[in-house]
């Protein structure tokens, strides 16, 4: 073997938990990922292991993603809404019953929907996390941590407080689903900044990504670009994104989604159908949203005419990118060999998870032919880990990275912009509050404080979600990332001023905690000096 491929899946969904309604349609955001990637991807995972087939995949699962998928309400109202979901299904068969086009395709989805609820209630026992959590415990998967709450770090870092905790909460959340120390860190849209590794070391973290031009400018300049890891003075090791790989998936224009055979994202029987028809699976409100069940294929990029989806066609194509992507590794890796005089190239390949399923119906296809391809058809690389890679290679250049992120202009640009600069001042605000309220208090504080002191740490952390300034920018549900930013942050300052005054109004502190209930196990005193 003269290299190694490392296949990253960022896993990664907001904490959006609203027990105040009975239906809410950002909570349609992991109910969506469950069924079209979380789901999907297990199933690979386990019939890849089930047939005996050697496989090692990166994936981060974000501390705010397990919260969720641990959470009992939220996973009795997916249960409901996967029963609904069948329930469409089957609705759909007996109305394509004698349409030649499209009775076969309602067919598919009753079958791959029931497959899905019958493995989430018997295989899974509605338990996600755990089925991911026992292909780690068997070798498959390097589960990898984030920020508690995906907070952007490089904007964080004149508050060191704030980037120790962001690390620190999200290390115990993890030991605490995982029964062992994290390896590595999946370090928020990739924001990396100088020193932020002195708080990764102290989580004994052994890795970290960074996009590309992190390794690429970084001090001095790294011999094998970023095809080889770098250890940094504190002794954590950073990976870089392969830029190639990365743009076969993921280019509009070049990238394998965009095939005319795959199945089209924006073609759902929840606009296309009558209203009457498909209102018990929208929107209490009766406003059309997506059902998951989708009959046409991409056919012609920007076209408004559609083809029918041919599911056999689309699953041949994902092998056939499979094999191109295979291809166009080997050549890589062949060639980055001959030039590393010895060292051995790693790719690192990163994509967010959620492409698999949810935006590429296919996706999970594509990765299983590829898992299989690597495995029986090729001697010039194998899949590895970043921590296989460390472990088999353990002398690597020192280096500092550059500051970065990825993202547009891979720069912070689209964290810090003219749409959600306005939410940094409150947020800074916030944080030097917290660090003041938790290095003045003594540690025999009341229980009452305590558990007050608790909750405006875990809504400080809410508010600094990356996924907030990250929704301003795209201008998608705005509304609701301002909305979420403000009343994080009006929580904490009532909290705060609370605190300070000896006034802690109990009634109000049990709502809060009962609404904002991640991370129980959170101890404020990580904000300390």
């Amino acid at each position: 073997m003269k290299g190694f491929l490392a296949i990253v899946l960022h896993a990664h969904l907001p904490y959006v938990r609203h027990p105040e309604y009975q239906d809410f349609l950002e909570e349609d955001w992991l109910y969506e990922a469950i069924t079209e990637t979380y789901l999907p991807l297990l199933q690979v995972f386990d019939r890849l292991d089930a047939e005996g087939v050697p496989f090692r995949v990166t994936m981060t699962l974000t501390p705010t993603l397990v919260g969720m998928l641990r959470d009992e309400l939220l996973m009795a109202r997916y249960s409901a809404r996967l029963d609904r979901l069948c329930e469409l299904a089957d609705k759909e068969v007996r109305r394509t019953r004698d349409d030649a086009t499209f009775g076969p395709l309602a067919h598919f989805y009753r079958d791959h929907f029931e497959g899905l609820r019958r493995d989430f209630h018997d295989r899974y026992r509605r338990d996600v996390v755990g089925g991911f959590r026992r292909l780690q415990d068997e070798g498959h998967l390097d589960i990898v941590t984030c920020g508690a709450t995906h907070g952007f770090l490089p904007l964080m870092q004149h508050q060191p407080e704030a980037v120790r905790a962001q690390i620190s909460v999200a290390a115990s959340h993890y030991r605490r689903h995982f029964g062992r120390d994290p390896s590595g860190i999946w370090l928020p849209e990739c924001g990396y900044y100088p020193g932020v590794e002195t708080f990764l070391a102290q989580e004994n973290l052994r890795f970290f990504f960074t996009d590309t031009h992190g390794l690429s400018f970084a001090t001095p300049r790294p011999l094998y670009g970023c095809y080889a890891p770098v250890f940094t003075e504190a002794g954590v090791a950073a990976f870089a994104r392969d830029p190639e790989s990365s743009q076969q998936v993921w280019s509009a224009e070049h990238g394998y989604p965009g095939d005319p055979v795959y199945r089209e994202f924006y073609r759902d029987i929840g606009w296309d159908l009558d209203l009457d028809y498909v209102r018990p699976y929208i929107q209490p409100t009766g406003d059309r949203k997506n059902t998951g069940i989708k009959y046409y294929r991409i056919t012609a990029r920007g076209s408004p005419h559609k083809e029918p989806w041919d599911p056999a066609l689309a699953r041949a194509r994902a092998v056939e990118h499979a094999g191109n992507f295979l291809f166009n590794r080997e050549r890589q890796i062949d060639w980055l060999a001959s030039q590393m005089a010895g060292k051995p190239p790693i790719v690192v390949a990163p994509y967010d998870a959620e492409l698999f399923g949810h935006w590429w119906f296919e996706g999970p296809w594509f990765l299983e032919a590829l898992i299989r391809k690597v495995t029986f058809e090729q001697h010039t690389f194998r899949l590895a880990t970043p921590s296989d890679y460390l472990r088999e290679n353990p002398e690597n250049q020192v280096c500092t990275p550059t500051q970065s992120s990825w993202g547009e202009r891979g720069y912070a640009a689209m964290w810090l912009n003219g749409t959600n600069d306005w939410i940094y001042p409150h947020l800074h605000h916030c944080a030097d509050r917290m660090v003041e309220l938790a290095s003045s208090r003594p540690d025999d504080v009341s229980a009452l404080e305590r558990r007050a002191l608790n909750q405006a740490a875990r809504e400080l952390l809410l508010a600094q979600a990356s996924d907030w300034a990250f929704i301003m920018k795209t201008g998608t549900m705005v509304d609701y990332a301002v909305r979420r930013t403000r009343e994080h942050v009006a929580r904490f300052l009532r909290l705060d001023d609370q605190i300070r005054h000896n006034a802690i109004d109990e009634g109000w502190l049990a709502w809060a905690e009962s609404k904002d209930n991640i991370f129980p196990e959170l101890d404020y005193r990580v904000y300390r000096r």
